[in-house]
């Protein structure tokens, strides 16, 4: 398996997957979806087009996972981390991973900084078994008009609407 950064010409083969990723995400809010290649693909430009570096697991030509990171210096963050399932658990997610620690090293950082949707426990078991065990933002937003939150989260005390 080899990790290579991408560029433009590689946004039709990464598409599908950042489609499914949306997919995926949506699912954590019980939510179904169908993958839209289109909408992946301009997402992945414009991530090409920030100068946001953007890594592919690639193996005998097929793209494996992909993990995009944006960097406001010094900060690294990984904005999305998507490997295909049947390649899971398979060392894709960490091989990719590795890549936006030591972008963040370069940097001269410690860590790279996750959103992580709380009902995603596969990207959450994941980073805590990389050391990565802090919490350090909540993000707190009115309900969307219509949204009805399901279930409630408690956090350091203070219980909120998920």
């Amino acid at each position: 398996m080899e990790i290579r950064q991408i560029t433009l010409d590689d946004a039709p083969a990464i598409a599908p997957l950042v489609a499914l990723f949306r997919v995926e995400l949506r699912s954590y809010k019980g939510a179904s979806s169908e993958p839209d290649e289109a909408a992946g693909r301009a997402e992945i430009e414009e991530y090409l087009a920030a100068d946001w570096p953007v890594f592919a697991a690639v193996e005998d030509g097929s793209i494996l996972g992909y993990l995009v990171c944006r960097v406001e210096e010094p900060c690294v963050w990984a904005e999305s981390l998507y490997v295909r399932p049947e390649y899971r658990r398979r060392g894709v997610a960490g091989a990719l991973y590795a890549r936006a620690e030591a972008l963040a090293a370069s940097y001269g950082e410690d860590t790279v900084y996750n959103y992580v949707h709380p009902n995603n426990d596969g990207v959450i078991a994941f980073l805590k078994s990389r050391g990565y065990s802090v919490l350090n933002l909540i993000e707190l937003r009115k309900p969307w008009k219509g949204e009805t939150p399901r279930t409630k989260i408690s956090v350091g005390g203070h219980e909120f609407d998920y």
